[in-house]
């Protein structure tokens, strides 16, 4: 990935009216052609110009059903638009408005580690009859870890379907299960695996965190034989942020308050909220709730502020003031918008994200993975990475 230029002082000078304004122009200009995509974690001054709102994968599907549109702009970060080039047809063009809009979390798992890892944990394993390791990784993640997961018979999960997908991967078993010849390796965030297992019935013991920057993942080989979930050392660097003493000064300052965080928080924090979802989980059930309710919310605060704004309402408040923002997808903004739409306007794609065949191939077969197991399609067990 090649870093962005800075921006032509042209850009910088124009004051905020301009810029609003000459976006809407270029929209207007170059018509249905162009989508806009807006991650929910964006400042509202890009999500006013997005034809879509919504989650990173949602996202890339929605622009997958319009084939008209050959260019999508996709405001949120490079692992996003990776999807969105995997899924979408080879006529149409991804393109990122800055190209430093990246993801520590995804950052924290490259294709190297992940690759010498594997083969350690599959060696430590070998002489176990019928033993399957499966992979698993988390939409934020790379398309070259997502294909390593589609060529190893794995699949990807979103922080909705993450349960379901973790099932799969062990065939199905109960956490009492005699049997533990299945085992999972979860990319790459630690702290969305661990919720996930404990929620459904696994105790932490059962779960070993693989820290990629020591040798063997700093871990003995009596722990990870002891182990049925291997957690990639990785995190999302706003969640991470959320303390559980927050949860308790919440509930001191608002009596009464409902605490929802994301599942990228760490376990302590779940365990003191009162409920934990995607941020389509935590934007549908705020809409739902009562007027008059009071809603300490534990994730971006773009988002927190604009579910203050959409349902005045209801009391909503951030649960920490700490700026949790995510500070990559900050640098998506309007003046780097207008230039990408100038730049299609003048007949020059660029900041385009394209994943190779080969990557792409694997990658979509993970993807592809999920949805089947999600639609509960004829997939009834992890695939062998013979394929």
């Amino acid at each position: 990935m090649n870093w962005q230029q800075p921006l032509a002082k042209m850009y910088t000078e124009l004051s905020v009216g301009e810029v609003v304004e000459r976006i809407a122009a270029r929209k207007a200009e170059l018509g249905p052609k162009v989508v806009i995509l807006g991650h929910h974690y964006q400042q509202d001054n890009i999500i006013r110009f997005a034809d879509i709102v919504g989650d990173s994968f949602q996202l890339s599907r929605d622009a997958a059903k319009l084939p008209g549109a050959q260019y999508i702009i996709f405001c949120g970060v490079h692992f996003m638009a990776e999807s969105a080039d995997v899924l979408t047809a080879d006529d149409q063009q991804v393109i990122l408005p800055d190209l430093g809009a990246g993801c520590s979390m995804a950052d924290m798992a490259n294709l190297e580690d992940v690759q010498d890892a594997w083969a350690y944990l599959t060696a430590l394993h070998q002489d176990i009859p019928g033993f399957q390791l499966v992979p698993i990784t988390y939409m934020n993640s790379t398309a070259a870890i997502k294909a390593f997961v589609g060529a190893h018979g794995g699949a990807v999960c979103t922080s909705s379907n993450c349960e379901k997908v973790l099932k799969w991967a062990l065939g199905d078993e109960t956490p009492s299960a005699a049997s533990a010849k299945r085992k999972v390796v979860f990319f790459p965030d630690q702290h969305l695996g661990r919720n996930t297992a404990f929620k459904m019935g696994y105790p932490l013991s059962a779960m070993a965190t693989w820290d990629y920057k020591q040798a063997d993942g700093g871990l003995t080989d009596e722990q990870l034989l002891g182990a049925r979930f291997f957690l990639w050392k990785g995190h999302c660097s706003v969640h991470m942020l959320f303390k559980p003493e927050h949860v308790d000064e919440a509930r001191a300052k608002y009596p009464g308050v409902r605490v929802i965080v994301h599942p990228e928080c760490t376990w302590e924090v779940v365990q003191k909220a009162d409920m934990a979802g995607s941020t389509d989980f935590i934007g549908k059930t705020i809409a739902a709730a009562p007027a008059g309710s009071s809603w300490s919310v534990g994730t971006e605060v773009h988002m927190v502020h604009r579910l203050a704004k959409t349902y005045p309402d209801k009391h909503i408040t951030t649960l920490s003031e700490c700026q949790c923002l995510c500070t990559t997808m900050y640098r998506i903004d309007p003046p780097h918008l207008l230039y990408v739409l100038d730049e299609l306007a003048a007949g020059r794609v660029i900041n385009r994200i394209s994943v190779d065949a080969a990557t792409k191939k694997q990658a979509h077969m993970a993807l592809q993975r999920m949805l089947d197991i999600t639609a509960g399609t004829s997939v009834t067990g992890p695939c062998l990475a013979s394929l």
